[in-house]
């Protein structure tokens, strides 16, 4: 019985609700006009209609410049998203002990903010 309240905790948080906290309030602070939404068991932060910023159980998905792809795969907890055995260029995975500090957290929103007005909607 005890496995199964673990299984059903580990389910409802399929993302990390604090890290979720602190994001949204990053984009409120600036005054981003962004709507969250919850998809693939994570949660997804849009802004422009497009994706920006999300998060998978407790690491931070950021949408970022392709040009700048390879330049962030060096820093210290970043590394490609690969969902289908392929990485995704211009989407990284940030580990949270490399957002700990509100600093480096800001970095990486600010990134992900640099390129969205450059970034292209997906077809519907």
């Amino acid at each position: 019985m005890r496995w199964m309240c673990k299984l059903l905790v580990a389910y409802r948080m399929a993302y990390d609700e604090h890290l979720a906290d602190r994001i949204h309030t990053l984009l409120s602070r600036q005054c981003v006009e962004f709507e969250e939404k919850k998809m693939m068991g994570g949660l997804c932060f849009m802004v422009d209609q497009k994706m920006c910023i999300g998060i998978s159980h407790d690491q931070m998905m950021a949408r970022i410049d392709p040009n700048i792809y390879a330049a962030c795969l060096t820093r210290e907890g970043c590394h490609e998203m690969n969902f289908t055995g392929r990485a995704l260029k211009g989407f990284v995975f940030v580990d949270p002990e490399a957002i700990d500090e509100d600093a480096d957290l800001n970095y990486w929103v600010q990134l992900c903010l640099e390129y969205n007005p450059k970034a292209k909607r997906s077809k519907k």
